[in-house]
């Protein structure tokens, strides 16, 4: 019975923990397979800048809303998210500067000016509501939402899975064979900043690309071949809401930042004892000849 009431019965009483339980399982389920092609792409810290790019949108959205609307914040928050893709695109195209470099002068933007639009018109709570989420607080049309952007993602990334890989692994043979190479980039950037959208109510746009980077993380400690990575970064994605969510409500923690702590907690374990681990480098195994 114990065991039950631990892990079980919250989410049997409160429909708001069932309610935030699934939105974190969808979340993984969008978040760990983009998280993964973000890493393989060497753009993890542009999946933390596009986080925080779309904080003036759905700063605005909130304040036309007046309320969390998820809807309302969701569309400004994609506006404002393709702005800062486009934008750093075209300056790394006609300046010097590389995107990395452009992604990260818009992001640090696009934070002062979201944080300054929503301390103008609201409250303190209002801002963190803002930056870390309200998880707890997803109601029925925002969880619909949630669940049409992590089908649509899913949909796209098997739409567009070979190209994808092939500019991640072999960008010359893409273009070689007439590829459309930035065309299925944008896709991609389109379906982070999808992603971010669907996550930044639960977690905030600071925390957003966390259950995208440490799965994605976790997932190339125990696995090289890419469909085990995106389905160990989805599974540890949901695995890590899951824990986290019975954490918080039974230590009375926020559960926004405890989901985080609880993905991170399996980022150091999987430092440790996942076969590219630290444990199984100290052991190493005999060489088979032939």
């Amino acid at each position: 019975m114990m065991v039950y009431d631990i892990l079980v019965a919250p989410f049997v009483e409160y429909g708001f923990m069932r309610r935030a339980l699934v939105a974190c399982l969808c979340l993984g389920l969008g978040s760990g397979p983009i998280g993964v092609f973000l890493m393989l792409r060497r753009m993890s810290l542009v999946g933390d800048a596009m986080s925080h790019a779309v904080l003036p949108g759905a700063a605005i959205g909130y304040l036309i809303a007046g309320s969390l609307s998820l809807t309302a914040m969701g569309l400004g928050g994609l506006v404002a998210g393709l702005s800062v893709a486009l934008l750093s695109g075209i300056v790394s195209r006609a300046t010097v500067l590389q995107e990395d470099a452009s992604f990260a002068s818009f992001y640090l933007t696009s934070l002062a000016l979201g944080v300054l639009i929503v301390s103008l018109r609201g409250s303190n709570i209002d801002l963190l509501h803002v930056l870390f989420g309200t998880i707890l607080a997803i109601d029925a049309p925002a969880l619909y939402l949630i669940g049409a952007i992590t089908s649509l993602t899913l949909a796209a990334l098997a739409l567009i899975y070979r190209p994808l890989v092939a500019e991640c692994f072999d960008p010359g043979f893409l273009r070689a064979v007439g590829g459309r190479g930035p065309a299925y980039h944008f896709l991609f950037l389109l379906l982070v900043v999808l992603t971010l959208v669907a996550s930044f109510q639960a977690l905030g746009t600071l925390m957003a690309v966390g259950l995208m980077m440490l799965p994605a993380a976790i997932s190339h400690l125990w696995s090289r071949s890419l469909p085990a990575m995106m389905l160990i970064a989805a599974g540890s994605a949901g695995f890590s809401g899951y824990v986290g969510l019975v954490a918080s409500y039974h230590l009375e923690f926020a559960s926004g930042p405890t989901i985080i702590m609880t993905a991170s907690l399996l980022y150091c374990l999987s430092i440790l004892f996942a076969p590219a681990g630290v444990v199984w480098r100290l052991f190493p195994r005999s060489h088979l000849a032939g």
